[in-house]
């Protein structure tokens, strides 16, 4: 599906964030290793969330969904034998679902978006997994990727956190559940440490134990431990959410996005802190962020490593700001359902942007007056970027044609009704 996304001054009104994406999927996946059941009220529905559905109903689960909520009956560390697992398009999914596959006799997770996800690197995982007794054949770090459980066991694991911090997040997930401790020690770096501020948070609230290190770098887990079923509660998404502060930014605006948590730990939640930085004027009370935009923004400069997911969002905005904007630490975008920095800079010069990219940051020379558009770029596949060329589409003289719009379903199936909601001017062409 193409979106055509027209030149428009004004938006307006109030919508409802939609639940968070990293949260559900964390969510699922402890409720399905919990003996029990387990309750998740507000569920986001994407194509993400949606394959962790699908997988963990394949190893086992037993799932039951109405509009409020949904009920897992969990297989705890005792997943059903399956021989293969679609994860659709969704690395996370893969990510986590890779280290629990290793207490099935042979899983192989297939390669259903070559183009996308297939060529997405996961060497870093599978050399821990390796290290752990498990079994792995490959396609050099990518997929089709099969686990053979082998001789499991924890013990001493060493995993980089240069690439990505899903890796961690994975072996997190699975080693309380073995029977010998564990200690986890992250190599080089770690990006995305917020990320997995989460993922202890979502571990902790099902009962599980886990001793980290104030820099996130090394962890002691007890083994023998069982994920309790509970009842859990889905926050509203602040990466989708802070496409739409964007465009509300560039635009004469105003907007209200409800469900939005101040004390969130969503690492995106720095995207109101961006957005003032920029000089937009917002407010954000009782849950609300309130953008009153009149297209006056200011350059800055930016740790995006902070707010992985919201940064292409946040460089859209910078495209109509006065002066230079820069946003660093942020090379771990490359390695994503596109390469994040290369293809989305490429497409935004095509738009009219004024932008330059080093390896691990973007830079962008802000032109207030807007930028030319009229012409048709491509999304990669990718709906972050999808939901950030949009944004520039708005402001655009000429509007802006985007091929592949429909995989913005990844996170936001609704992005587009929401922002024709607010008075957007959208329309869509068959592919």
């Amino acid at each position: 599906m193409k979106a055509i996304v027209k030149p428009t001054n004004l938006l307006e009104g109030t919508i409802n964030a939609l639940s968070s994406k990293n949260y559900t999927t964390r969510y699922l996946l402890i409720g399905a290793l919990a003996e029990g059941t387990s309750t998740i009220y507000y569920p986001a529905h994407s194509e993400d969330s949606d394959a962790m559905r699908r997988c963990i109903r394949d190893l086992g689960a037993i799932v039951e969904e109405d509009e409020e909520k949904m009920t897992i009956r969990g297989f705890g560390k005792h997943p059903r034998d399956v021989s293969e697992l679609n994860v659709g398009n969704a690395g996370a999914v893969l990510r986590f679902l890779m280290s629990v596959a290793a207490f099935c006799p042979e899983v192989t997770f297939i390669n259903a978006y070559p183009d996308s996800l297939g060529k997405r690197p996961h060497d870093d995982l599978i050399v821990a997994l390796k290290e752990m007794g498990v079994e792995v054949e490959h396609n050099q770090g990518k997929l089709p990727i099969t686990i053979r459980k082998n001789e499991l066991h924890g013990g001493k694991i060493r995993v980089s956190g240069n690439v990505s911090s899903q890796f961690l997040s994975s072996l997190l997930f699975m080693t309380p559940l073995l029977d010998e401790d564990s200690e986890i020690e992250v190599l080089h770096d770690l990006k995305s440490k917020v990320i997995v501020g989460q993922t202890l948070e979502v571990i902790a609230q099902a009962g599980i134990h886990i001793q980290a290190s104030d820099d996130l770098m090394h962890y002691t887990i007890r083994g023998g431990q069982k994920y309790e079923p509970q009842k859990y509660v889905v926050q509203g998404d602040y990466p989708g959410s802070a496409a739409i502060l964007a465009a509300a930014a560039v635009t004469n605006s105003d907007v209200k996005v409800l469900r939005l948590e101040e004390n969130s730990k969503q690492g995106e939640k720095a995207v109101v802190d961006v957005l003032r930085a920029m000089g937009v004027h917002l407010t954000h009370e009782n849950g609300v962020v309130h953008v009153k935009g009149n297209q006056k923004l200011k350059a800055g400069e930016f740790d995006g490593d902070h707010f992985t997911d919201g940064v292409l969002a946040m460089v859209a905005a910078a495209v109509f700001a006065e002066g230079t904007s820069r946003f660093y630490n942020v090379e771990n975008l490359r390695y994503k359902e596109c390469d994040r920095i290369t293809d989305f800079v490429n497409e935004l010069r095509k738009a009219g942007a004024d932008v330059e990219e080093r390896q691990s940051e973007i830079i962008i020379h802000g032109r207030p007056q807007g930028v030319t558009g009229g012409v048709e770029i491509n999304a990669h596949y990718d709906h972050r970027v999808i939901m950030a060329l949009t944004i520039v589409g708005l402001r655009s003289e000429k509007g802006l044609t985007i091929n592949d719009a429909h995989h913005v379903a990844k996170s936001y199936p609704h992005y587009f009704e929401h922002l024709k909601s607010l008075g957007a001017q959208i329309e869509f062409v068959e592919q």
